[in-house]
């Protein structure tokens, strides 16, 4: 008797995107990189300082961006692979700009059971990005999280700080469009408000 095997499905590759950043946010990301310059003055020029400017710059900035670590690299006078060596082994730093909506997909054992991945999937093909990426408009980040604590409503999303419990593929669509009205209505009332001053 021949054994069949049963492969798993496979997730398709997600395209490779170049970032496109708007010319509003570039200039508030430089901005903030030219503050970030002036604090490196704050730590003496030894590698041992490497892991706490990293820390500092991720705070300033939200992410890790090349331009940063060519700036860690020629304020410490290091190779910036040695630089983007240690950035990449350590799971607190992020290298894509984090979204204004960041989206956490549980994959822990109990959403996971639950089909947490069909979920993650879902947020991916909805937003048109992978696990660990953020849109191009910064509206939103993904990253699969391995718990957040909320096993009893498994398969759980978080977005933002707010957790929803009980995910079923039919939810992403709905959340999203929630999001995406109250984007609107702000707009609105922020037209609304400045019409009425003028």
């Amino acid at each position: 008797m021949a054994y069949k095997s049963f492969s798993r499905r496979l997730k398709p590759a997600c395209p490779q995107k170049g970032w496109k950043m708007d010319q509003e946010l570039l200039k508030a990301e430089r901005a903030i990189l030219k503050q970030i310059a002036r604090k490196f003055t704050n730590f003496g020029k030894k590698r041992q300082n490497l892991i706490p400017i990293l820390q500092m710059v991720q705070e300033e900035l939200a992410y890790l961006s090349p331009e940063a670590l060519n700036m860690v690299a020629g304020y410490l006078e290091l190779p910036k692979s040695e630089i983007y060596g240690v950035a990449t082994f350590y799971n607190q730093f992020r290298f894509q700009p984090p979204g204004k909506h960041p989206i956490k997909v549980c994959l822990g054992t109990a959403c996971h059971v639950r089909a947490g991945d069909i979920i993650l999937e879902n947020f991916e093909r909805k937003l048109k990005i992978c696990d660990g990426e953020t849109s191009e408009d910064r509206e939103f980040s993904l990253e699969r999280v391995a718990c957040v604590g909320c096993c009893a409503l498994a398969p759980v999303a978080v977005i933002g700080e707010t957790v929803h419990g009980h995910m079923a593929p039919s939810k992403v669509e709905g959340l999203l469009l929630r999001i995406e009205i109250e984007k609107e209505m702000q707009a609105r009332e922020k037209q609304k408000n400045e019409s009425g001053q003028a």
